[in-house]
């Protein structure tokens, strides 16, 4: 679950709103050990998954880099060849 986690930080245009929430739905997903939790369960982890987002977003407005900012596309097609190497044999 944890490789959908994408770095959010030092992108043009910064990360969404959507994004971030995405992120964050990941991380309480495997925290948690499940993709959707039960009915008695939803309303903490709907508490948590917002908390992780607004925690993801107060440190995405808080960090400070000297690295120039990385292009989406770029990066999205770096990342297509990596995955067309690992699964050409």
């Amino acid at each position: 679950m944890c490789r959908n986690i994408r770095q959010l930080h030092n992108f043009e245009p910064p990360a969404t709103p959507d994004e971030v929430h995405a992120a964050a739905l990941q991380y309480v997903r495997k925290v948690a050990g499940a993709a959707k939790p039960s009915q008695r369960n939803q309303a903490a982890y709907d508490r948590a998954v917002e908390a992780v987002a607004a925690a993801t977003a107060a440190l995405l407005d808080e960090l400070v880099t000297t690295a120039p900012s990385k292009d989406r596309e770029i990066e999205a097609a770096k990342a297509r060849e990596r995955s067309r190497e690992r699964y050409a044999s």
